[in-house]
């Protein structure tokens, strides 16, 4: 596929996942106003990071990572008919597991809830818990949907699919607008029924579009022990450890950020949906469309195309996330008080949560080129170096987040939190990036460093430049209104757009070209 391509299908995803990420704005300036960021809101991000550690690891993460390439050979050599067999075997198997594991999971919690004794805040995270664990069934058979789809080179639909659950969760939330005599926790409750419907609603759409596509979403007994198939499971049971360890270690960031304060999951989860908006539209983007694009040029034994692809593509992704990154570290707190402030949500949780926003910025590279380094060696059908790489950084993570819970201040140790995982992003992208040259030989990142280096120096420049235009754009839009939230909005448009014009400004006069990056 040619850059061109790449760039084009890119857009189509980042395009809808913007509306998506947009919609989740939108979505967390109603939750943090109605919810606030107390315990309620630390005990529903508790409850919904389970359904999602099952979505990583059966859904969009380990099964697409497992199936696609596997899927697109099959396309590639025998054509749709045989690969559509395929992935209905796949999803059959998969389907009777989690719903197997959903059923044993429910049973347990309901006795485990009946002979304890809760408190009232352990009482809230097994009720939402018990809601929302139907919910991995829904968007574990949505993302399978998502997978096809997307080796098929359809982006639209599967790009579409996340800004349904954020419809129906806004709609949720402006309904309990009109409640205010309900509790946070009553609150959060309604929500997660929400959620769950989203689910339904997900699944059904995708599983629609799959047929639509040529692959006839029919359960099938057949098929399950073919050479295909036996590989998808291989592979799924590979880098299904290498999710499951990130999201173990994503789970006991969760209970570590319990210990920390009862507070600081809340907080942490409000700064992740801010990083999930660039991180989304264009990090995530590119990885949606790398991973098939990878998996056809390997299938065609087409390394020096994969090679093209890969550095045209880093490229392209620093020059919106680095900008990104900059901004976003500047203005965490005028970004974090116009989102989130109001309501439930005061300015001591601004300042809680633009500290978290800032460390996060600082990674929000090396997220973004996670997510075009991993599926490299996915379209290979190695998991296994993405796995021994997880399993290192777990650990690291792991003992960074003890040393910030024990070490740290009470109101920095959330911060911490964050910082670990910027650094073991950091050496997880230094490690692949070295076992994929081993792999494959030179990937051709000295050709595109000079481009990636004026792109820093931009996103410096723009940077700087916005930090010393701060008190001026508060005093020019005092000047026009009087209102406080206003004040907010208009000094941050402000901000935002001179600061964007200034980026593209310098980035044209220092010579960043795409076209100078050879494959």
């Amino acid at each position: 596929m040619k850059a061109g391509k790449i760039i084009k299908n890119t857009l189509t995803v980042g395009s809808f996942t913007a509306l998506s990420r947009v919609l989740g704005l939108v979505r967390e300036m109603f939750q943090s106003r109605l919810i606030g960021a107390g315990m309620e809101q630390s005990a529903f991000a508790l409850a919904f990071a389970l359904p999602n550690m099952a979505r990583k690891l059966f859904g969009e993460g380990a099964l697409t990572a497992a199936f696609v390439p596997v899927f697109r050979n099959e396309v590639e050599k025998t054509g749709l008919e045989k690969a559509a067999r395929l992935a209905r075997a796949v999803m059959t198997a998969v389907f009777a597991m989690l719903t197997a594991a959903c059923v044993l999971s429910m049973g347990a919690l309901g006795l485990w809830a009946h002979f304890a004794e809760l408190s009232p805040r352990a009482a809230l995270i097994v009720s939402l818990v018990e809601t929302l664990l139907p919910y991995m069934l829904f968007i574990c058979g949505a993302a399978f949907g998502m997978g096809v789809l997307n080796a098929l080179g359809r982006f639209k639909a599967s790009s579409f699919m996340p800004a349904l659950l954020n419809i129906l969760w806004i709609s949720s939330l402006a309904v309990l607008a009109f409640f205010p005599q309900l509790t946070a926790a009553e609150r959060a409750k309604v929500v997660a029924w929400a959620i769950l419907a989203a689910g339904a609603v997900q699944m059904v759409f995708m599983l629609v579009c799959m047929g639509r596509a040529g692959v006839a979403p029919r359960l099938t007994l057949h098929g399950w022990g073919d050479e295909n198939a036996r590989l998808v499971w291989r592979n799924l049971a590979i880098a299904a450890m290498g999710a499951g360890a990130v999201q173990i270690n994503y789970m006991l960031d969760q209970v570590l950020a319990q210990l920390a304060n009862p507070w600081a999951a809340g907080v942490i989860s409000y700064a992740e949906r801010l990083m999930d908006l660039p991180l989304g539209i264009i990090g995530v983007a590119f990885g949606t469309v790398l991973l098939p694009t990878f998996s056809a040029l390997f299938a065609r034994d087409d390394v020096a195309g994969a090679r093209s692809a890969f550095t045209s593509s880093i490229v392209s992704l620093m020059f919106a996330m680095l900008p990104a990154a900059a901004g976003l570290f500047v203005l965490a707190p005028e970004i974090t008080a116009v989102i989130y402030q109001g309501g439930g949500f005061d300015a001591i949780a601004t300042t809680r949560v633009a500290r978290s926003v800032a460390v996060y910025a600082t990674g929000l590279g090396f997220f973004g080129y996670m997510k075009t380094i991993v599926p490299w060696f996915q379209a290979q059908n190695d998991m296994k170096t993405p796995l021994r790489v997880s399993v290192f950084t777990v650990v690291l993570n792991a003992t960074l987040n003890i040393l910030a819970v024990v070490m740290l201040p009470v109101e920095w140790r959330h911060v911490g939190l964050a910082a670990s995982t910027v650094v073991c992003s950091a050496a997880g992208c230094i490690a692949l990036t070295v076992l994929a040259k081993r792999k494959n030989g030179v990937l051709g990142l000295a050709d595109a460093m000079p481009a990636i280096a004026k792109i820093l120096v931009a996103s410096v420049i723009m940077g700087a430049a916005v930090w010393i235009a701060r008190g001026h754009a508060v005093a020019l839009a005092g000047r026009i209104f009087t209102n406080e939230t206003l004040v907010r909005i208009a000094s941050l448009g402000v901000l935002v757009v001179s600061g964007g014009a200034i980026y593209l400004i310098v980035a044209f006069c220092i010579g960043v070209r795409f076209s100078k990056v050879r494959g």
